[in-house]
């Protein structure tokens, strides 16, 4: 039976605690959210066979290069990220557009997108990164779009590409030494890159072992969902220089830019600072944080 999400107390009782806030106080939340991702998956496969979704992936125009955007400019560059829930944070996004967010993203000096899909727990859609990449090439905005979600098998690799991904998401934290190089090789072989996240110096040399170049330093523990900034400093040191680096989670202004870049980042990630403000504010907070990434390392702040 699929893991239920909420509890219904009756009249006069008092509400319980769900399984998913359950697992969170466990520290198992990032267990729960996977034993729901591989009950979900066999049913998107019964709906689109993988060799259908190989051949529509192998039809999909190049892809774009993750890495070249994030350091085609001196300074941080920015991943901005397309997020309307999260299981730790309910509803972030109330003035929901994706393509449209994703739009002034770019035109405001983002050099990516990243779009969550998952339905469950970040209540994206695989749909929205299609939109996204259509709306943009539509306007001109030549930026790479990365598929964040829990991706464990070579069938949501060929179907990021399908819908238009120019790279991936891989957790290494739910992925094994075999299940992470074989993803990795899947990915380049579709013309994409993988930005491999991490959590630990550990994760880090595993990533760099299995020929990730491209590694993200999650500041949120997905077990626990706690956050702390300096998460990037402690795996930092256990990567060589030509990795390139990205800060991804806790980064809420111009402060934590500069902070990150302090510690040696080439991009951020960040998405619910964002997706929090109405539209109407969206752009110039996009070009704050660009204008922030470009400054010294070392400026005040």
């Amino acid at each position: 039976m699929a893991p239920s999400s909420r509890s219904r107390p009756g009249p006069g009782k008092p509400s319980r605690p769900s399984q998913m806030e359950l697992a969170r106080r466990r520290g198992k939340l990032l267990d729960y959210i996977m034993q729901w991702k591989r009950q979900e998956l066999p049913k998107r496969m019964a709906r689109m066979p993988l060799e259908d979704v190989k051949a529509l992936a192998h039809v999909t125009p190049p892809a774009r290069s993750l890495a070249q955007a994030l350091t085609r400019e001196p300074g941080v560059s920015l991943i901005a990220e397309v997020k309307r829930a999260s299981p730790s944070k309910g509803l972030i996004a109330r003035d929901w557009n994706p393509s449209l967010i994703a739009e002034t993203y770019a035109e405001n000096g983002a050099a990516a997108i990243s779009c969550l899909t998952d339905e469950r727990f970040f209540q994206g859609k695989l749909e929205y990164l299609t939109g996204i990449r259509e709306r943009l090439r539509k306007r001109g905005l030549e930026v790479p779009i990365l598929r964040k979600d829990f991706l464990f098998h070579e069938y949501q690799i060929y179907e990021a590409r399908m819908a238009g991904a120019d790279a991936v998401l891989l957790i290494a934290a739910i992925l094994g030494d075999r299940e992470l190089g074989r993803l990795l090789e899947r990915t380049q072989e579709l013309g994409m890159e993988a930005l491999v996240e991490v959590h630990t110096p550990e994760e880090a040399r595993r990533a760099r072992a299995a020929g990730a170049r491209l590694i993200g330093v999650n500041n949120r523990d997905l077990r626990t969902f706690q956050v702390d900034l300096e998460t990037t400093a402690r795996v930092r040191s256990a990567l060589p220089p030509d990795v390139i680096l990205v800060g991804e989670s806790g980064i809420r202004d111009e402060a934590d830019v500069r902070r990150m870049a302090a510690m040696g980042c080439h991009a951020i990630l960040v998405g619910e600072t964002f997706c929090r403000l109405p539209q109407a504010r969206r752009a110039a907070a996009v070009r704050r944080f660009v204008q922030a990434g470009k400054a010294p390392a070392d400026a005040p702040g």
